[in-house]
């Protein structure tokens, strides 16, 4: 179905065609600040039927604020907060036991919450922010919420992980994922790496639980201006972002999209029935667009290698 779609097609487009997949679905979408990708995804699928959208972020004002601003679209829809902070896991472990009470399972975890090229700093645990955030703490909430995912009544439950084009900034630093210390520490390197992380999870989550019905995917929602960019311009300090060849995309090439544009690869993602025999795959402008990734994002050897340096960097296992 997606091959309907393309780099105009909006979140609100997508979810007409996919109404009655979205329809009575529990879904999580985790970084839900009004102004963003994620609650613009959350508005429209709680527009087009869903049963419960769980709107997860830091603060529970701005949750409150997207709450109130998709009742006054949709009065009827039936929309939950979760307070989750993913520079913390201890935070993100709360978060997940909360999950793991409701009493209705999780048919689609939209994992969308990120930072971008922040400056140097550190989670509460001690892990480089934005492996952490964007990582670690998606890793973990993920895994620890997993049987509920998995108990979906639907016999398709979905993980979509948000990764970027950052991606081709850089694979995962194995041997120094956390920059020494700070000392050699690039911001675009460290976004890069952790978006290559989102791919490669969703990856190893299809490959580990593909035989449970689980489907799982990343995707580029596009270059957009949001909430993200509070720590950069990217036409000041712009990333050095390549294509499938190697070669370095200039910012005034880059196609610039809408918060709706942006999203629509989110609701895609989610729900198209049609992409479900190709779970593991990458997506960019609404459609499935393996040939747009590095190969080392998709890579299942790297997969398997970061599922294990995740565990070991927050000390359990997941079978």
């Amino acid at each position: 179905m997606a091959d309907k779609f393309n780099d105009k097609t909006t979140a609100e487009e997508a979810a007409a065609l996919f109404a009655n997949d979205i329809k009575g679905k529990t879904v999580l979408v985790t970084g839900c600040t009004w102004g963003g990708l994620g609650a613009e995804a959350a508005r429209v699928i709680a527009k087009h039927g869903a049963g419960i959208v769980i709107l997860a972020g830091r603060k529970q004002d701005a949750l409150d604020d997207t709450i109130s601003k998709i009742k006054e679209e949709t009065p009827g829809a039936k929309l939950r907060s979760l307070i989750i902070d993913l520079a913390s896991l201890e935070s993100v472990r709360g978060a997940a036991k909360e999950v793991n009470d409701y009493s209705e399972p999780i048919d689609v975890l939209i994992n969308n919450a990120a930072i971008m090229a922040s400056p140097y700093n550190t989670t509460v645990d001690g892990f480089e922010a934005q492996f952490g955030v964007n990582h670690l703490g998606p890793f973990l909430f993920t895994n620890l919420i997993l049987p509920q995912i998995l108990a979906s009544k639907t016999g398709a439950p979905r993980i979509v992980n948000v990764s970027s084009l950052g991606h081709t900034l850089s694979p995962i630093r194995f041997t120094d994922y956390g920059f020494n210390g700070g000392k050699d520490y690039d911001k675009w390197q460290a976004y890069g790496q952790s978006k290559t992380a989102n791919m490669l999870f969703a990856r190893e989550l299809s490959n580990r639980y593909k035989g449970k019905g689980l489907t799982a995917f990343s995707l580029h929602p596009g270059v957009i201006r949001t909430n993200l960019e509070r720590h950069v311009d990217v036409n000041v300090d712009p990333p050095a972002v390549l294509d499938t060849d190697g070669k370095t995309q200039k910012v005034e090439d880059f196609k610039w999209k809408t918060i709706p544009q942006g999203s629509a690869t989110h609701i895609v993602a989610a729900f198209d029935p049609s992409i479900k025999d190709q779970s593991g795959s990458y997506l960019a402008d609404a459609q499935l667009n393996n040939a747009g990734a590095l190969p080392y994002a998709l890579d299942d050897a790297n997969a398997r290698k970061l599922w294990a340096l995740s565990e070991q960097l927050i000390g359990q296992k997941f079978d």
